[in-house]
């Protein structure tokens, strides 16, 4: 991944958190290639392409309210994303169930995120 390549996946990175955070599900899944995987934090197992993911969180977002800001990008030797991101979720009713720090782990493809993984801290 050039420089260039670099700075383009942040772009596109933190535009999309900030898709997700305003639950605008169709400018989040523009940024994502048709045969993305995504992790299904709450059940386990992976997500695979768009509909599924618009499932997904339309599920996720009647039972919780997360919110995910980005606070780190690193490029991996392996050319994917690593991006630190400070995770807040409340229940429905206003009590905060998660507060932390986590890795998004970002495969890019011409320009759309392809696949991400979730990282503890201490597994990165």
């Amino acid at each position: 991944m050039t420089d260039d390549n670099l700075k383009e996946a942040e772009m596109i990175l933190m535009e999309t958190y900030q898709h997700f955070n305003d639950r605008d599900i169709d400018a989040t899944l523009a940024a994502m290639h048709p045969d993305v995987d995504w992790p299904n934090g709450m059940e386990g197992g992976i997500e695979h392409g768009h509909g599924a993911i618009r499932n997904y969180w339309s599920k996720q977002w009647t039972v919780i309210h997360p919110h995910v800001e980005p606070v780190k990008f690193e490029k991996e030797e392996d050319g994917r994303m690593n991006v630190t991101v400070h995770q807040v979720v409340y229940g429905m009713d206003g009590k905060l169930l998660v507060d932390q720090i986590i890795h998004h782990i970002y495969t890019m493809e011409g320009g759309l995120i392809k696949s991400m993984e979730i990282k503890k801290t201490e597994e990165v």
